[in-house]
């Protein structure tokens, strides 16, 4: 995952989105090869009201949202309509912004896949062999250069600092409910409250 994800730093290449495959590939083959049971998994449906009710989780999972609206309102502020436009092009590559049904489906599915690759397995599994604090800041530095996208480099640092904290954000909900689908939820709650925000009050 790191060294497909490394292969952002070639503004021509276009496999380290890849790395999100092979994350979700290899948490399904780490979870089948440890046997894991269905209590122990890092991605359990059947436990989604148990997990949102554990301590902080809530409050949590609504954070990422609080924190779209806030670098959507301090980018402009600071970088004018090029960070939200930087922000439409990084995007523009895997969501359809014409087609509402289809966006909707495009953001479930990226968020949830991310959320199962990098908190699932990248985080999730690390942090049984490192400290928590270490495989959060890792995955998290690794995830948000997943997200680097040519331009210019105050407004793409500013961009990439959003995703890192975002990204630490999850790595916390997945720590505490020990569920990606938490997580995720909270990955797709924030990234439709960003969108709906910049279509209503930045387009």
């Amino acid at each position: 995952m790191i060294l497909l994800t490394l292969t952002k730093v070639v503004p021509s290449s276009t496999i380290a989105g890849y790395s999100v495959f092979v994350g979700v590939a290899f948490f399904f083959i780490v979870e089948a090869v440890n046997k894991t049971r269905g209590a122990e998994s890092g991605l359990r449906f059947n436990t989604i009201a148990a997990d949102f009710k554990k301590s902080g989780v809530l409050l949590l999972v609504l954070l990422p949202s609080v924190s779209g609206i806030a670098a959507l309102v301090v980018g402009d502020m600071i970088f004018g309509g090029e960070f939200v436009a930087h922000v439409m092009g990084r995007t523009s590559s895997i969501l359809s912004f014409d087609k509402t049904a289809l966006l909707i489906g495009q953001v479930i599915i990226a968020a949830f896949g991310e959320e199962i690759a990098y908190r699932g397995f990248f985080f999730g599994k690390s942090s049984k062999i490192f400290p928590i604090w270490v495989s959060a800041v890792v995955s998290s530095a690794v995830f948000a250069a997943g997200h680097i996208a040519t331009g210019n480099i105050g407004i793409v640092a500013y961009d990439i600092a959003g995703v890192f904290i975002d990204s630490l954000i999850f790595s916390v909900i997945y720590q505490k409910s020990e569920n990606c689908v938490i997580s995720a939820f909270s990955h797709i709650l924030g990234n439709a409250i960003s969108l709906v925000a910049v279509f209503v009050f930045f387009l």
